[in-house]
């Protein structure tokens, strides 16, 4: 059995299927998590061989120390937004590398941190800030923004098309009481989803979307994609592949886009025709991998 604190990588074996680094090959994890990725790839690196770990989140950067020390290969963790990965390889004097991997999923460990404060199945502190440097937390723009905003949040980043409702029921509700918490916020996405006469089938709880909105927004995640994607094709050396594990069509879209964009310039072969999907072994086994999908594009310039 697995804790809450245990994280499953998704689709490992498929990814070791797919890319071949050399023994001395540079690899790039833009979000290291507890390490589960890096560990399979580190075992087939010699010591000439470099993983170069990203996480906003000092608790994981400690986990994957723990998992990491023992490999043969050079290992470098840095608390660092991915986005900027092209700075943090300079400062390591890192030119080129072989391989970059963005996991883009929600580590086990964080959904039940009550201090990030991300789950709506259980009450937290209305926070959601993964790396606890930045300065907005949820209940900020919860209670803080005009209902228009809140809508637009919940539509851009939830793609939810009751947002304009969830706002409404959000701002009166703070009106009478600040929404400090998540167990409240997810009541009261659940009244303005099951409002008089509404019939809403949902395969999801109803406040997901509400919830993966805010941490978005809370987070900059779209904005650090779409820098880490542009800032790509710099640092791979030739031959050089670049994977993402997306959870949600805003993020695959984004990196879809940026193959093909990439391909039609000629940096870039798309080597996942379609995305790569868990199969229903993995998905009965790590249910939180049902959602995700997988692109790999491999550079074949050179700079």
């Amino acid at each position: 059995m697995n804790t809450p604190s245990e994280h499953i990588p998704v689709l490992l074996e498929t990814l070791a299927g797919q890319i071949n680094l050399p023994p001395d090959g540079v690899m790039v994890d833009a979000t290291i998590g507890q390490g589960g990725h890096s560990l399979l790839f580190g075992q087939t690196l010699g010591p000439e061989g470099v993983i170069i770990g990203f996480d906003v989140d000092n608790k994981s950067i400690q986990r994957a120390q723990l998992r990491l020390e023992n490999l043969g290969c050079k290992v470098f963790l840095v608390r660092s937004n991915f986005s900027d990965v092209q700075e943090q390889l300079k400062t390591l004097g890192i030119k080129r590398v072989d391989f970059i991997l963005a996991d883009l999923g929600i580590c086990s460990a964080q959904l039940a941190d009550e201090q990030i404060g991300l789950s709506f199945l259980h009450d937290m502190p209305l926070d959601m800030r993964i790396d606890k440097r930045l300065k907005t937390t949820a209940a900020d723009i919860i209670n803080k923004a005009n209902e228009k905003t809140l809508a637009d949040i919940i539509y851009k980043y939830g793609q939810d098309r009751a947002s304009r409702r969830i706002a409404r029921f959000i701002v009166r509700h703070r009106q009478e009481k600040e929404i400090k918490t998540t167990g409240q916020l997810a009541a009261i996405t659940c009244r303005a989803l099951a409002g008089k006469g509404r019939k809403i089938r949902r395969r999801i709880h109803p406040a997901t979307r509400t919830f993966q909105a805010l941490r978005i927004a809370v987070n900059n995640e779209l904005e650090n994609l779409a820098k880490l994607l542009s800032t790509a094709p710099k640092l791979l050396a030739k031959k050089g592949c670049i994977a993402v594990i997306s959870f949600h069509s805003l993020e695959d879209r984004l990196v879809k886009n940026d193959f093909r964009e990439n391909k039609k310039k000629g940096v870039y072969e798309i080597i996942t025709k379609k995305p790569i999907v868990p199969s229903r072994e993995e998905i009965a086994a790590n249910p939180r991998a049902r959602s995700a999908k997988l692109r790999i594009a491999q550079k074949v310039i050179d700079n």
